[in-house]
């Protein structure tokens, strides 16, 4: 049998839609989605909510509980924040961005235990380096050890 008539027959016995393989880094994905998404609902002035349902592609699963995790339990993720930041650095002081890729990290550090915590910090600092300024990596990477300290272990 040569090769056309294989792949023939292969088309013949599937006749459902072609299976799709999920990307292997889709919660990393998930991840810098949700950072953009809460990113802009700050910079709106609006809900993560409103920014999820605004958009004209729909947001990955991940993204979803990401984004709304944070909008759920954000006065609890913010204590946690404020209570390791360095003295003189209230979340108003924080950059934007920061405290964004900070906010999403700690949702996943007290809400996401089948995330291992390496997990967690590493693409956070990931992020913080992509994103924000020269020092970002370095602050997120300082809050989330002490933070995963103390809420994991």
């Amino acid at each position: 049998m040569n090769a056309e008539s294989e792949s023939g027959s292969e088309a013949d016995e599937n006749t459902g839609p072609p299976s799709v393989r999920p990307a292997i880094a889709s919660r990393a994905t998930s991840r810098e989605r949700a950072v953009h998404l809460l990113y802009e609902s700050n910079i709106k002035g609006t809900s993560g909510e409103d920014v999820l349902a605004s958009q004209k592609l729909a947001a990955q699963e991940y993204t979803t509980r990401l984004v709304s995790g944070v909008e759920a339990n954000r006065e609890e993720i913010d204590g946690l924040i404020e209570s390791l930041a360095p003295s003189g650095w209230p979340l108003d002081r924080m950059a934007a961005l920061d405290l964004t890729v900070l906010r999403v990290a700690c949702f996943e550090l007290i809400h996401a235990d089948d995330v291992p915590t390496g997990v967690v910090l590493s693409e956070a600092v990931a992020l913080a380096e992509q994103y924000g300024t020269d020092d970002s990596h370095r602050f997120v990477n300082g809050l989330l050890a002490a933070a995963a300290e103390r809420v994991r272990e």
